[in-house]
């Protein structure tokens, strides 16, 4: 399996900060939302906001914790980097 297809599972993205391309931190994935007819990902569930994700108008939970759609996603390593143009 080369690296562009290795499968990357939900647990492994628990706890791995959030940054933009740009280097600017977003805060930690605490969870993953997901479509459940079709287990298609929806969007990043953040703990610990930076202020500066704070400060944008993201989407959130019921409980008022920000997300991240999971489409602007462009590496996920040692971080999960978005494309954050899509997001601001």
């Amino acid at each position: 399996m080369t690296e562009k297809t290795k499968r990357i599972y939900s647990r492994e993205l628990i706890n791995k900060t959030v940054v933009s391309k740009s280097g600017k931190t977003f805060g930690k994935v605490s969870d993953l939302s997901f479509e459940t007819r079709t287990g298609e990902l929806i969007s990043i569930v953040l703990k610990n906001p930076t202020e500066w994700a704070g400060s944008l108008d993201l989407e959130k939970t019921k409980i008022g914790e920000l997300k991240i759609p999971f489409n602007t996603v462009i590496a996920i390593g040692d971080f999960v980097v978005v494309q954050e143009e899509d997001i601001v």
